[in-house]
This record gives C-alpha cells, structure tokens and sequence, in this order.
C-alpha cells in the first residue's frame, strides 16, 4: 500500500467565508454609547469598503486611503474631513492632527459620531451604507467638523473655529456656528442650505433638511436663536426665528416660518406658522421622518 502524500492528501484548511455584511441589521435608534458600538459600526464600514473596493477598482485608491488603511473610525474620519477641507493655506497634515486629537480627547465626540451614523442609516432610505453616510454625505461631515470646531471654541480658541466653520461652509454649503450646542444622532438630509445660528441648541435624535434656517431676529444680541428638543423634525425650507422652543418630538413643516413657542408633540406649519394639536403617543418625528401626517387637518388652511 503506497503511503499518501500529506500535502495531497491531508486534511485541507477550511476556507473561511467572507464577513457578513448584514445590510439589514440596522438599529432603529442609537444604541447605548459603549466601545462596542463603535467597533460594531467600524466593522461594517470595512467590510463594506473592502466591498467596494473590489467591485469598483476605479474607487480602490480612494477607499484603502481613506477607510482601509486606517485603524480606527475617528481616525478614517479625521483623514477625510481633513482633506475635504484643507486649502493652500490650511494644510490638510494640521488638519488632521487637530481632528484626530480632538476625537481621542473627547469620548463623547466619538460616541456623536456613530450615533449620527446610525441616524442616517435607520432614516435616510437612500443611504446605502454606514461607508456611504462616512464618505459622501456632507450633511453628517459638516456635523462632525462643527463638533470639533465647538470644542475649539470652548477653549478660546475661537479664531482657529470660525476659520473652520468658514471652510465647512464653503465646502459643503452648511453653516453652523461653532458656539451652537448639538446633541447626538442628527441628521442633516442633504444639508444644502442649513444655517445655524450662534446661541441655537439642537436636541438628541434631530432630523433637520436642506435649506432649514435657526436664526435670529435681527440686530438682537445675547442668547437669540432657536432651542430644539429631542426627537424634533424640521421639514425642508423651514425657517425659526429668535429665542423659541420648539418642544420634544414637534414638528415643523417644509417652508413654515416659526416665529413662537412650539409645544411637545404639536405640529407647526406655514408663514406665519399655525399650530396644529399635539399627538400622543411614543413615536419621535425626528426618528420617523413622519412628514405628513398633519395634512387632514391642514388641508382647510390656506398660506
């Protein structure tokens, strides 16, 4: 009996399957702030630009510099925002060095990031990936550069902020001011057009669209723009004014201008904006995207 050759006729090593991707396992809210969530969310974007990667060579360059080559979630990050918004003259290494400082600085920061991820990806039916929302939706980077612009304004380093809020506006036509106190798990849906103002504050679990405006009245100074609750939802267009509360889990219709106090759970729409009865219940428009189910009592009113 010939003796078989080992290498031939051994036992061969399991082929591994590639990691799942789960596509559908998508959580409806943000999950408790932990470092598991963030490992959780980092693994997903991997897998989906390895994905990418390998189905788009022309995209190959781009995402190994971008996601696969780096370590960390904060870090990817820190390395796209710095390039999207570095100039001739604010360069895209002090970039990042400031953002990455700032995210290993500040856990909370972090925590806001996969929050606003996991935002995007449960609310926005046309985001296909945690990758995507990381990579191209500049409503989510704008947030996560005023975050560190905030931080910088807090410790007085107020002109290296408003430079940054300067380039995130004109890089991605968003413009919130450094000052203004954002909560976890926004987000801005298409974002062109946003304007947040100084002494605004924006709850957790917000949902804002493009061309919504948090200003002012005019010349006031002091504390003068709008304070938003969780779970608030700001249709496409609207515009608040001065120090008003838009109340947790109101909403605010597309084009409405809101001049007064919006209670919890009632809807605000047109200009001037009419108030609708509150809504009981535990649904969050913000966390919904419920735009329209105010319309039967709306339709008797004309703007």
């Amino acid at each position: 009996m010939t003796a078989g050759n080992p290498l031939r006729d051994g036992p061969q090593p399991r082929q591994r399957s590639p990691p799942a991707l789960h596509p559908a396992v998508v959580p409806a809210y943000p999950p408790p702030e932990s470092d598991a969530d963030e490992s959780w969310v980092w693994s997903q974007i991997k897998a989906e630009a390895r994905r990418d990667a390998d189905a788009e060579p022309a995209l190959a360059s781009f995402l190994y510099a971008t996601v696969l080559s780096h370590s960390s979630l904060d870090r990817s990050l820190a390395f796209h925002l710095a390039n999207k918004l570095c100039s001739s003259t604010l360069l895209s290494t002090l970039l990042y060095d400031l953002f990455v400082a700032s995210l290993a600085a500040h856990p909370t920061l972090r925590a806001a990031v996969v929050a606003d991820l996991l935002a995007a990806r449960s609310r926005d039916p046309a985001c296909v990936g945690f990758s995507h929302c990381l990579l191209n939706y500049k409503g989510f980077l704008a947030i996560q550069a005023q975050r560190v612009a905030h931080v910088l304004w807090a410790q007085d380093r107020r002109a290296l902020a408003l430079a940054l809020q300067s380039r995130v506006a004109e890089v991605f036509a968003v413009d919130i001011h450094p000052a203004a106190a954002i909560g976890k798990g926004l987000l801005l849906d298409h974002a062109t057009g946003v304007v947040i103002g100084e002494t605004a504050v924006i709850g957790d679990n917000v949902s804002i669209l493009h061309h919504v405006t948090l200003g002012g009245t005019g010349k006031a100074v002091g504390d003068r723009h709008p304070k938003i609750g969780d779970g608030v939802l700001i249709g496409a267009g609207a515009t608040i004014l001065g120090n008003v509360r838009i109340g947790a889990g109101a909403k605010i219709g597309a084009g409405s201008l809101v001049l007064i106090d919006v209670p919890p759970r009632t809807t605000a729409v047109g200009n001037p904006a009419r108030l609708l009865g509150g809504k009981k219940g535990d649904d969050m428009p913000g966390e919904s995207m419920d735009h329209t189910s105010f319309i039967q009592q709306w339709s008797d009113y004309s703007i």
